[in-house]
């Protein structure tokens, strides 16, 4: 018999905590100390993850993120700079590399189709589109990348609710391309009002329970999970010496 995974919801966090805690929970992951977990978070004031590797000048108007209070945390995982602010939702799994198919592409496939099996239930037509988004009529609603580490995925994206994506074309740069906001959509525009995010993140989770066969008991951090968050928060997270490093 499978054992049940973790369902952590940390609520409303603060920028740098939030980038600490998946990674604080792939650590322990990866080191054995917990089980295949589901997180949840919202992030409490306007925020821009940036890719392990991108360059904060190319990709971002540091003037408009200082002129509208906007924060800018440097991930560990890979992939383009994303606006989000407490109209998103942001999932993070951590499961066994076995858990899911040994390549990139089809490890995305499984759970980005679960997430669009969950926003469909909505009564919108979603679906996953490689590498790693969901789209409706070609927008994208939500996005995600991946980290690996001895043995452990972190997958973790956003589901777009209802943001602002007046301060997401203010702050992304997009040169002679569209507006970010021409590229994406909410769940809010596509319905016609906000669904509550409770409900939303309910019908992640029983998306995600069902694409795996699994269970999922309600937790809380392990102390050595929230110990990791503070020290990763202290010496990373806060840090531009981190965040604005490249």
């Amino acid at each position: 018999m499978r054992d049940n995974w973790r369902l952590v919801d940390s609520g409303v966090v603060g920028p740098p905590v939030s980038a600490a805690l998946d990674e604080a929970i792939l650590e322990a992951h990866s080191n054995g100390a917990v089980r295949d977990t589901l997180h949840f978070y919202t992030r409490s004031s306007p925020t821009v993850s940036v890719g392990y590797f991108q360059r904060v000048g190319e990709t971002l108007d540091l003037d408009a993120c200082g002129r509208l209070g906007v924060s800018i945390v440097r991930r560990g995982s890979g992939g383009s700079s994303i606006y989000t602010d407490e109209g998103q939702l942001i999932y993070g799994l951590v499961v066994r590399s076995e858990e899911l198919p040994p390549t990139p592409e089809a490890s995305f496939a499984v759970v980005c189709g679960a997430i669009a099996t969950a926003l469909s239930s909505f009564g919108i037509d979603a679906r996953h589109r490689p590498v790693n988004d969901i789209e409706v009529g070609g927008r994208k609603v939500s996005g995600s990348a991946q980290l690996r580490r001895r043995g452990s995925v972190l997958q973790h994206g956003t589901v777009i609710v209802d943001t602002d994506l007046t301060a997401m074309d203010s702050v992304l740069r997009h040169a002679d391309g569209p507006k970010p906001s021409e590229r994406v959509t909410t769940l809010a525009a596509l319905l016609g009002h906000a669904p509550d995010m409770d409900e939303v993140k309910a019908r992640v989770r029983g998306a995600i329970s069902d694409a795996f066969g699994v269970r999922m008991d309600k937790d809380v951090l392990t102390g050595e999970e929230e110990g990791h968050v503070g020290r990763l928060v202290e010496e990373r997270y806060s840090r531009d010496e981190w965040n604005l490093r490249l």
